[in-house]
């Protein structure tokens, strides 16, 4: 069970640490008033599993900031009835805050009529000031992008690994159109085409005997190798980019044999790999 207590200036980039900590497999709430952290972390003591075993919280120096000097004594209570509770602070130099706020055009939250944004800033570091001297990792993001910004907040709670990414693999016919919506298209129709053997030419390529045809030739498993190989080296770098979904389209002739034997391949190999893996043939639907 992990909880983690994310806070840190506003306009320092909490929205897309939290977002990180979603696509790691967190249950994530925004600003969440702190004193209902601690009936949060109650809750979670009774279901340790499920839906909540991952979750995190977002908290800003809204409500009461005497409130927030608890902080301490609510991480030690956690960890007491077995959670790993850790607290992310995100800081920025205010200088780039108050340009950041002016690029948006965003209010502060603690801004009013007699407070300037500075005043602000400045009167919410005062108040989050307890939680960032408790904070497992302060993170800097004064010179920090969007993406290495995610790449810290990964690095710090999984070593670095990025999230595996959802692979969605589509088999086609090309004289019924290319699939839209789709990143990779790959054609197959160079491949022995089982169509012109009368044996199978009313099977597909999910029957045995098309699998065996295919699997003879040389051709097909270079092919298949090579696409393998390609997406080997090539999907480790989008997941670090951020994505989380990647479509891939394999197409023949009729969306009958190649493109099917092919799909259900590269299924199996990327769920060999560890990815979450789905397979459609949308000309046998």
């Amino acid at each position: 069970m992990k909880l983690v207590i994310l806070s840190g200036l506003s306009g320092s980039g909490k929205s897309v640490a939290l977002h990180t900590l979603e696509d790691l497999g967190f249950y994530c709430i925004d600003n969440l008033p702190f004193f209902l952290l601690q009936d949060l972390a109650l809750g979670l003591h009774k279901s340790l599993d499920g839906a909540f075993a991952n979750t995190a919280v977002g908290i800003d120096a809204r409500g009461d900031p005497e409130a927030l000097r608890l902080l301490p004594d609510l991480v030690r209570t956690a960890q007491e009835r077995g959670i790993d509770c850790q607290v992310l602070f995100l800081e920025t130099q205010i200088d780039t805050l108050i340009r950041r706020f002016s690029e948006t055009r965003r209010r502060h939250p603690l801004t009013s009529g007699s407070r300037s944004l500075r005043e602000a800033i400045q009167l919410e570091l005062e108040f989050l000031e307890p939680i960032r001297r408790h904070a497992d990792m302060v993170i800097d993001t004064t010179q920090t992008n969007v993406h290495e910004l995610r790449d810290r907040v990964r690095g710090w709670l999984v070593g670095g690994a990025s999230p595996k990414a959802s692979v969605l693999l589509k088999s086609f016919g090309f004289k019924h159109g290319v699939p839209p919506d789709v990143d990779f298209v790959f054609d197959v129709r160079c491949l022995p085409n089982p169509h012109w053997q009368a044996e199978l030419r009313m099977l597909t390529g999910l029957d045995p005997l098309v699998i065996r045809f295919l699997e003879a030739s040389p051709e097909v498993r270079r092919m298949r190798d090579d696409i393998s190989a390609f997406f080997e080296h090539w999907i480790p770098h989008f997941e670090t980019d951020g994505r989380s979904y990647l479509t891939i389209a394999i197409g023949c002739t009729g969306g009958q044999h190649r493109s099917v034997y092919m799909t259900e391949q590269l299924g199996q190999h990327f769920e060999s790999l560890g990815h979450k893996v789905m397979v459609r043939h949308r000309e046998l639907s």
